[in-house]
């Protein structure tokens, strides 16, 4: 029995200390099917899954869905701590439970309160041990939880770091691809006379932005549970978003942009890829059209009105189809795992945009100045530039 206890405490914490030393330290992906993090996200996510999405209220439903990855984080601290815990006790009772214990009769009880108040440096003194092997293992054990304490210390703001710069190209996608992001309105936004420089400047961003996406949420992956400020947006949406640009320029429009655009889309789908394997998601062959024949033709329609030069002819179609299928499957995947849904392709109805409040108040400046004045229609009032901007989107 005593060896059986000893070769279980020994298999806990290796068990504990490699799965926290792949999770935080190794900054590449964790292998193995039955670590301690894989299994925790697979028993707790989905039940919190299907919570949240009983909740009828978009609002408060996308609230509960954002509590999960911080407390999901705490809550596999307080796993590590507690295996840690149950390890070093099943060590002292494989050791015949050497402890002078005024309460009780030494057993395993003694030896858990003993490897906790010891993994948590409290010293309380009221239990002591009675061999040289077992104070040195209350050692080792003290500076396990010492150490752990430290990296934990360290932990929270690497993650809260990659997290906030995650955070900040998706907000600043707002004002340049709609609310939630889709491929046609960042491309009628970017349709102005020069827009060409602009738009390969921001796939360039984007591209940087999906290599640090890559590298940070396969070192974190808990980071995929993380949900952005607002409701309508996502890191998985703003992805997508710039891999249907992508597709739409290498299809159908000649420029810089479109070489541009090559770059983008390999990085961007070498991401959506990556992190839909680390999650062991499988593509999804079986979805949805998202681009049907006759919304691609609306589409066209859109950018052709909106002054895009697209370049159309009998296969750009099929070639747009073609690019869609290397990615859209594992974005599909993730969409359905982490209950995120992915962009359209065009919107028939526009929504307000978060920044908009600004966008009236600059229209009732304009208004507001002479040269602006004159150039205005009869009649006009800053309310009714305002009301215009709002319906189109526009700067």
């Amino acid at each position: 029995m005593r060896v059986l206890a000893l070769i279980a405490g020994v298999v806990c914490l290796f068990t504990v200390l490699l799965d926290a030393f792949q999770t935080i330290i190794l900054p590449r992906r964790a292998t193995g099917r039955f670590r301690i993090t894989r299994i925790f996200y697979v028993l707790t996510w989905n039940p919190w899954a299907f919570f949240a999405q009983r909740l009828h209220h978009p609002r408060k439903r996308e609230t509960v869905f954002s509590y999960y990855g911080p407390l999901s984080l705490i809550l596999l601290l307080m796993v590590w701590a507690a295996v840690m815990v149950f390890g070093f006790a099943l060590l002292f009772y494989s050791q015949g439970s050497p402890f002078h214990d005024a309460t009780q009769q030494p057993g395993l009880r003694s030896d858990l309160y003993v490897s906790g108040t010891t993994i948590f440096t409290l010293g309380l003194g009221d239990v002591t041990p009675q061999s040289p092997a077992t104070r040195e293992l209350i050692i080792l054990e003290s500076g396990t939880g010492l150490g752990f304490l430290a990296i934990v210390m360290g932990y929270f703001p690497v993650l809260y770091s990659a997290f906030s710069r995650r955070e900040v190209s998706i907000s600043l996608l707002d004002a340049r691809a709609g609310s939630p992001p889709t491929a046609a309105e960042l491309m009628r936004r970017h349709s102005y006379e020069g827009a060409e420089q602009a738009l390969s400047l921001l796939l360039v961003e984007w591209e940087r932005w999906s290599a640090e996406l890559l590298e940070s949420h396969i070192s974190y992956p808990l980071l995929c549970y993380f949900r952005s400020q607002h409701g309508n947006q996502s890191w998985l949406a703003a992805l997508t978003s710039i891999l249907d640009a992508s597709a739409l320029l290498i299809a159908g429009v000649r420029g810089h942009e479109a070489r541009q655009a090559q770059l983008t889309f390999a990085m961007a789908r070498h991401a959506v890829v990556d992190l839909a394997q680390i999650l062991s998601l499988a593509p999804i062959a079986d979805m949805p059209d998202r681009l049907p024949v006759e919304r691609y033709e609306q589409l066209y329609s859109l950018l052709c009105q909106s002054g895009v030069s697209v370049c159309r002819d009998s296969q750009s179609y099929e070639r747009l189809r073609e690019l869609r299928v290397l990615y859209e499957g594992y974005a599909e995947a993730l969409a359905c795992h982490l209950r995120m849904p992915l962009p359209p392709w065009m919107v028939d109805r526009p929504r307000k945009d978060n920044w908009l409040t600004v966008a009236r108040v600059r229209a009732q400046a304009e208004s507001g100045n002479p040269s602006a004045q004159s150039a205005a229609q009869p009649g006009e009032t800053p309310q009714a530039i305002a009301s215009l901007i709002d319906h189109h989107h526009d700067f």
